[in-house]
């Protein structure tokens, strides 16, 4: 069975992952509850992130954030 990737659009034109018509093309995205998101991760290494199963519960989509951002080279 495969699973169909969702298309996100995203706002921040110099992240690497960025795409025709605002579209991410990362292979995965992750997303964190902004108050954790000082949390010893590297943004420009998402991939690498390994405490990807924690669960947190947001309020609103304000109180998220990605950490797939990697800037453009």
């Amino acid at each position: 069975m495969s699973i169909e990737k969702p298309l996100v659009k995203c706002s921040v034109s110099n992240c690497h992952y960025w795409g025709e018509q605002n579209l991410c093309r990362a292979e995965e995205i992750i997303i964190e509850i902004d108050k954790h998101a000082g949390s010893a991760f590297k943004e420009e290494y998402a991939e690498e992130m390994t405490n990807r199963n924690h669960r947190d519960v947001a309020r609103n989509s304000s109180a998220t954030c990605c950490l797939t951002f990697r800037p453009q080279e």
